[in-house]
This record gives structure tokens, sequence and C-alpha cells, in this order.
């Protein structure tokens, strides 16, 4: 069969495993990446997404080093700030709480040094981060984390275990910081980590990574009452690991780390909506096994007017691993 004829059967190809149930694979492109992490090997894993509200072109990109801290870049890619705080894991952040004069956005992050959560505010003048008392200690050992807000204006961290327990606490104001007070407990099964709350549906997500990605009430007083998403294995569409979660518009996205892709999801009705890969563009390196994820559909200025999708990269070509920025509108499906 001559080169020619192969690139017709192509996209026939294509189509007949389409109709078959078998879904294709598309590939998306990077137009950002940020500068490597300080600490080599498995380093980079878990990103989060500050919206400047006064100027969205200027939000920020908090990433950590499990290795040894957590970074903020700009939306070109470029460290702002580097707080060599610990290994730190998981970070989430929530705006507009309740904090001294003015409303802050607090970020909260798993520390593995010492086991315990740490907590910053965003500081739009500086553009970096500022540590914020907080007092929490779970009595399972932190592998993820995320936070979430219910429609009272509660405010919760979610930790996550290689065990597969998870915790639920309440952060409640303490002098210029916060204390965490434990109010749910709940077995997963095997070992998760990545997790992301939806607060509008008090709906929280949690990647048990060998087997699914589970849908439970996130309300501090729910049962152990849960959903699958989707799956590893036969009539699934996702490798173990399953790693980080994000919500952004209408989709839930996951990472699918253990064959480099990821699988986006209505979030409605949970509904797949297809997978892709993030390829090679130019002069950026495609991305592969991917720990964490974090993703939002607010206007972010001309470089990403729909949104934008921040992956971890496990591969950084010759150096540090970094993270890399799609435009959130490549993953709309068609």
């Amino acid at each position: 069969m001559n080169r020619h004829t192969l690139l017709l059967l192509i996209p026939m190809l294509a189509a007949v495993l389409a109709g078959c149930g078998v879904p294709t694979v598309r590939t998306l492109q990077p137009t950002v990446e940020t500068a490597p992490v300080p600490h080599a090997g498995d380093a980079a894993d878990d990103p989060a997404i500050w919206v400047d509200p006064a100027d969205p072109a200027r939000s920020l990109i908090i990433g950590t080093d499990k290795r040894g801290g957590i970074a903020v870049y700009d939306l070109a890619g470029t460290q702002l700030q580097y707080r060599p705080d610990g290994e730190l894991n998981n970070v989430d952040l929530r705006d507009n709480v309740a904090l001294g004069a003015e409303p802050v956005s607090l970020v909260t992050a798993g520390n593995r040094t010492t086991n315990t959560m740490l907590a910053y505010r965003v500081v739009p003048g500086e553009r970096g981060l500022q540590p914020v008392p907080l007092t929490l200690s779970p009595t399972i050992e932190i592998y993820g984390s995320c936070m979430y807000r219910d429609p009272g204006g509660r405010l919760f961290v979610f930790i996550t275990s290689k065990s597969g327990v998870a915790e639920q606490w309440e952060l409640l104001r303490a002098g210029a910081g916060f204390t965490g007070t434990r109010v749910r407990s709940f077995d997963v099964g095997g070992q998760t980590e990545g997790c992301v709350a939806d607060d509008a549906r008090g709906l929280l997500y949690v990647a048990e990574e060998a087997v699914s990605i589970w849908q439970y009430s996130a309300a501090p007083d729910a049962n152990e009452a849960r959903v699958a998403v989707d799956r590893t294995g036969p009539g699934g569409h996702l490798t173990s690991n399953i790693e980080g979660l994000a919500l952004a518009g209408p989709w839930l996205i996951a990472s699918s780390q253990g064959n480099s892709t990821f699988a986006f999801y209505r979030r409605s009705d949970n509904a797949y909506q297809g997978s892709f890969r993030i390829g090679a563009s130019a002069g950026i390196d495609g991305v592969s096994d991917t720990d964490g994820i974090e993703a939002t559909a607010a206007a972010l200025g001309p470089q990403f007017p729909q949104g934008v999708l921040v992956v971890q990269d496990g591969s950084n070509d010759a150096a540090n691993q970094n993270f890399k920025l799609v435009p959130l509108q490549a993953l709309a499906p068609g």
C-alpha cells in the first residue's frame, strides 16, 4: 500500500471507528508554557488560576513544586514568585473570603513535609502570595486536597489520601487566619489524590486513581452515596492513573495519566464528550504523564478570550517539569 492510498484511508478508518463507538482522540496545542519549577525529577504537580477582577489579562497561575514549594506565574509563563515552603502538592483557591477589612482570594495547599494544610492570600499589587495562619492537621496522610464553599458561604477543604480515606474540614475564622474543624470522613476505596468541588451544585468529584471518577455530595452531613462518572478498563474512557480534575464552563475535565490523554464530560449529566491529547506547538513540547490540571472559562484578555486550561507536564524536554496553557475554546467538540 502506497503512502497516498494510506492517507486516503485514514479518515475513512476514523469514521468507521467512530461509528463502532470507538472514540477518536483529538490533539490540541499549547500556546504558552511556564518556566520550569526549581526542582528536578517528578516535582511540578498541581495548578490553580487566580482571575484578576481589575484586569483579567494580569491573572495568575499558581503551581506547586512538590519537592520544595509553590510558584506564581503570569499568563506569559514567567515566574513572578517562588516560596520554598515545603513539599506542597495540590493547590486550590476561593475568591471573596472574609479576612480583615476586605475580602481576599484564599489559597490552600497540602504540605507533605509537615502533613498540614497551608493557606495564603493573593496580593494583587505584588502579584504574589502572602501566608495566612491556618491550624489544620488531618488525621490521614495528605495526598491531595481541594476547596468547597456551600450555598450558605461556609468554606471547606477536602483532603484525600493514598489509603483512600477522605476528610472534609470546615475553615473557621480565628484571629488573623483560620482553624480547621473536621466535619466528615469517608472511604473512597483505593488511592485518591485529585478532587474538585462544584460549589453551585454542591457536588464533589474524586479520582480513585486506578478505578473511577466518583461524584459525591459535598455537603458536610452527606452520606457516602456516590455515582461513577467514568472508569478505567473496559467500557471506560480512562487509563490508570486518573489524576487531576477541573471544572470550567459546562465541562468536567480529567487527566488520564496512564495514556497521556484528557477526557471531558458535560457537568449537567456527566455525559462523556470526548478525549484529547496536548501535542507540541511552535517552540513548546507536547504534554505527557500529567498530574494536576485546572481550568477557567473566564475571559483572560487577548491570549485567552474564552478561558484557559492549565496542565502539568511530566516530561518537559530536557528541562525540569512545568505547566502548559491551552486556550479553553479548543476543547469544544467538533
